[in-house]
């Protein structure tokens, strides 16, 4: 009966994981992943967001009276699962590493029954959704995953070098810190070229105030926190991005106040380019700038 039970079907991102056939898809396609790597991914999966910790892992797989190096065996099942998952032990999107402790799954995962096992189970109570646990908390898989497939996903992005994506996050914040710092310094200057273009400009520039006075602090702190790589930034970043979202659109309006200098031209094309911005700073986080 518990060889039955166990038959479920594993969905994570672009991927599913067939307990019964053995198997690891990606889109449709077989991945090579099986036996003990298939195994071990399979106790992470079962539990997200828990630690699994390597004697249990040893316990279940390599039992009391088997002659085999335990460390590099298990150690080349998690490299062989993070190869198939195209994964990184350094930035890891689904298995963390916890030193000397054990493994832990982070990315959501949807748990269902597999097709045989339904039939197998076609007397007893239909279930009506499938049991979903989450690696993460709701909230955070909610920014995760808000706009239903437009925005990017933590599985989706690619795997680049932590220098890198951090050394480009730190450049969008300062450049967003220095749009702020010059405005608000200027202030008498902004006042006249909208009063150029508008005729109540106090609104305006009300908002431009506003808006720099958050921005400065709430830059800065990005700016700390991916410097000394401060735990939880990415959960803290995936919160504020909401907010954050309508205050960078704003300030991407920011060359139109340069138009009379740079052409209007030259203005839309920055501004179409910073309208990227705030989407290009989320995905730098899901690759690796928030740690």
């Amino acid at each position: 009966m518990d060889g039955i039970l166990g038959k479920r079907r594993f969905r994570f991102g672009v991927f599913e994981a067939d307990e019964e056939a053995g198997e690891l898809r990606k889109q449709g396609r077989r991945l090579s992943l099986q036996g003990q790597p298939f195994q071990v991914l399979v106790m992470l999966l079962v539990r997200p967001g828990e630690l699994i910790s390597r004697a249990e892992i040893q316990k279940q797989l390599w039992p009391d009276g088997t002659f085999v190096d335990f460390d590099h065996g298990l150690n080349t099942a998690i490299n062989k699962i993070r190869d198939a998952l195209d994964d990184s032990a350094s930035s890891p999107r689904f298995v963390e590493t916890l030193a000397r402790r054990g493994y832990r799954f982070i990315a959501p995962v949807e748990i269902s029954n597999s097709p045989s096992h339904e039939k197998i189970q076609e007397n007893a109570e239909p279930s009506t959704k499938p049991v979903v646990q989450q690696g993460w908390p709701s909230d955070i898989e909610a920014n995760l995953t808000v706009g239903h497939g437009i925005l990017t996903r933590a599985e989706e992005v690619p795997q680049a070098s932590p220098f890198l994506v951090r050394f480009l996050f730190l450049l969008l914040q300062i450049m967003y810190l220095s749009f702020y710092v010059v405005s608000l310094a200027r202030m008498t200057v902004v006042e006249q070229i909208v009063g150029g273009v508008m005729s109540h400009t106090v609104p305006v520039v009300t908002l431009i105030i506003i808006t720099g006075a958050v921005g400065v602090p709430t830059r800065l702190y990005m700016i700390s926190g991916v410097s000394f790589k401060v735990r939880g930034l990415r959960e803290r970043f995936l919160r504020i991005f909401p907010v954050l979202l309508p205050f960078d659109l704003l300030w991407a309006l920011a060359p139109f106040l340069l138009a009379q200098q740079i052409g209007f031209g030259l203005a839309l094309s920055a501004t179409a380019a910073l309208l990227y911005v705030p989407f290009a700073q989320r995905s730098l986080i899901l690759m690796g700038a928030g740690g």
